[in-house]
């Protein structure tokens, strides 16, 4: 049912209220960003990512910042039958009473949102209908990273990389006021900053990408930047509001990057090299802010292999406060860990075991056994966890009957070593199954994978329930396959898949919308890709070596393990 205007205005300014650690700037002369998450409110202020930039943009001299969200469910019918206008949280300003429109970008299938939040704002959403009048259109996050192109015609600028690098040189360039195109070619030239006007895509008669034209003052390719000592970072949750995922846990992030190289994982290679922060300047950041009994969360790639987890805990409930983390790494857990979080009054933690068979993980470079995952169980059981969660991938390359089989046999296995456990306890929590279909990612040796065709994904999820469905106290979820078929095409496509996002933002299917603007479905989700084949998003350059991510997928054909990257390591080329 949708709320009444009135209803809208005293949610918002309930959440207003409900913040803390925020106070908006007076609106004056000054940079004007407005700050876009395409997402609802629960989403956008869970994010990490989000808060860190909308503080630094506050933070710097002679800039304001405000933020943008997707209205909720409940809202959009009043938006569109009462004509509202969309508006800046903190004042409820325009969005082209700004200077710099800034999206964060986490989630590629957030991008059909860009079509709503342009609709309800009365901006035009691609950059062609837009004049130098209009605010400059900025995007960055980890889809920019990643492969701009789906978007490309929409937005006027990508930052390609980590915002302690390259938000000053931004907000620089910006503040001085120069004209959009000034603007674009100074930081065209600039690493990091990728301009698509300056880059245009070429097809073949059977539609094929096969070339991309370069314009000076731009690059052949834009190289990723990163900040090289995370101790200068100060990565944490700045605005405290209970209407979030975490509440009002203090989250703080330990580490960046991810050392095991799981060959499927955009994350694990996109934010390469992994670097992580000294406990000092970490604590120096954690224990003034937090109180007896209030909850530090750590966040991190790989939380569990951050190298002073131990001593970083144990600083915390010192203090009097608790520890939280949203995973453990099965292999490097320890006891300690365990009962520092169990006592912090956390029910549930989540292991990942990604495949069910030792083949698969093996393929993905999980570097897990079997026995290692039934110890990992055991020991969260026998320390009194109350509930578990498993996170799983169907579709793999090469995936087969086999290996459904050893997944079935694996959970059954584990539900039984979690009741042995759980019984001294007089209870027996829930275990979670989390089944995600396979999404080929760009920067991974998986990059020229095409996803396994939804016919099939449904057939194994249907195995995998029946098989679940007679464990009492075990439950399956499971990602919409059409969602992960989504999630591939804006992933891995090229510049014309933004001509699907008004289609489908208006209501039609996935397949009718590829249809209707002349796209192979198919083509461009289901089917590998060649080497020799020109990627969308070879203009990003990550710092990997494309020879280096190639060689690893054959790798994984042949279920030959990788050892995860060390200080000297030079192999993938990024720390060359």
């Amino acid at each position: 049912m949708a709320l009444s205007v009135e209803e809208m205005r005293r949610r918002r300014q309930q959440r207003l209220d409900d913040e803390t650690g925020c106070s908006p700037h007076p609106w004056r002369d000054q940079l004007k960003v407005a700050l876009v998450y395409p997402n609802h409110y629960y989403h956008a202020m869970s994010n990490l990512g989000f808060q860190a930039v909308y503080q630094a943009i506050n933070s710097a001299q002679g800039c304001l910042c405000e933020r943008f969200f997707l209205p909720e469910h409940d809202e959009l019918d009043s938006y569109r039958h009462n004509r509202l206008p969309l508006l800046s949280f903190e004042t409820q300003h325009a969005l082209d009473d700004f200077d710099v429109v800034a999206y964060s970008l986490s989630f590629e299938n957030d991008y059909v949102n860009l079509v709503t939040l342009s609709e309800l704002s009365r901006f035009p959403l691609r950059r062609d209908e837009r004049g130098g009048d209009y605010p400059l259109v900025v995007a960055g996050g980890i889809c920019a990273m990643l492969n701009p192109e789906p978007i490309a015609e929409y937005i006027d600028l990508f930052v390609v990389g980590e915002a302690e690098v390259l938000l000053s040189p931004l907000l620089n360039v910006l503040k001085s006021r120069p004209q959009h195109d000034d603007a674009l070619a100074q930081l065209a030239a600039t690493p990091g900053f990728y301009v698509p006007r300056y880059y245009q895509p070429g097809y073949d008669d059977h539609g094929a990408l096969v070339r991309m034209d370069v314009m000076p003052p731009a690059p052949t390719r834009v190289r990723r930047q990163w900040l090289a000592d995370l101790n200068q970072s100060d990565c944490r949750s700045y605005v405290g509001t209970p209407h979030t995922a975490f509440g009002t846990m203090h989250l703080h992030e330990v580490s960046r990057g991810c050392s095991r190289g799981c060959r499927f994982c955009a994350t694990g290679f996109a934010y390469l090299p992994p670097r992580e922060k000294q406990p000092q300047p970490l604590l120096e950041q954690i224990l003034p802010r937090l109180h007896e009994g209030e909850t530090a969360g750590l966040v991190g790639a790989a939380v569990s292999d951050y190298s002073h987890l131990n001593v970083v805990s144990r600083a915390i409930r010192d203090q009097g406060g608790d520890v939280s983390v949203a995973s453990l790494r099965i292999d490097t857990m320890t006891r300690e860990q365990v009962i520092t979080l169990r006592e912090g009054g956390q029910k549930t933690l989540a292991l990942a075991p990604e495949a069910g068979s030792q083949r698969l993980r093996d393929l993905i470079n999980k570097h897990l056994s079997h026995q290692q995952i039934v110890d990992a169980v055991q020991l969260l059981a026998t320390e009194g966890i109350l509930n578990l969660k498993l996170y799983f991938l169907i579709g793999l390359p090469d995936e087969n009957s086999d290996d459904m089989a050893a997944f079935v046999d694996l959970v059954t296995q584990l539900r039984q070593v979690w009741i042995e456990g759980q019984k001294p306890y007089g209870r027996l929590g829930t275990i979670t199954i989390s089944v995600n279909p396979f999404v080929p990612k760009p920067g991974t040796p998986f990059q020229w994978c095409g996803m396994e065709p939804l016919s099939s994904l449904k057939k194994k999820i249907a195995l995998l329930r029946k098989a679940v469905n007679r464990l009492s106290n075990v439950q399956l979820q499971s990602e919409s396959l059409r969602s992960a078929q989504l999630q591939a095409l804006l992933a891995c496509g090229d510049r014309r898949v933004g001509d699907l996002l008004p289609l489908l933002a208006a209501g039609d299917n996935l397949k009718t919308a590829c249809r209707n603007v002349g796209l192979d479905l198919d083509g461009l989700v289901h089917r590998d890709r060649k080497r020799d084949d020109l990627l969308p998003w070879a203009v990003i350059d990550s710092g990997v070596n494309s020879d280096y991510l190639w060689d690893d997928y054959q790798r994984a054909l042949q279920g030959r393990l990788v050892p995860p990257c060390a200080m000297s390591c030079t192999r993938c080329g990024v720390c060359q």
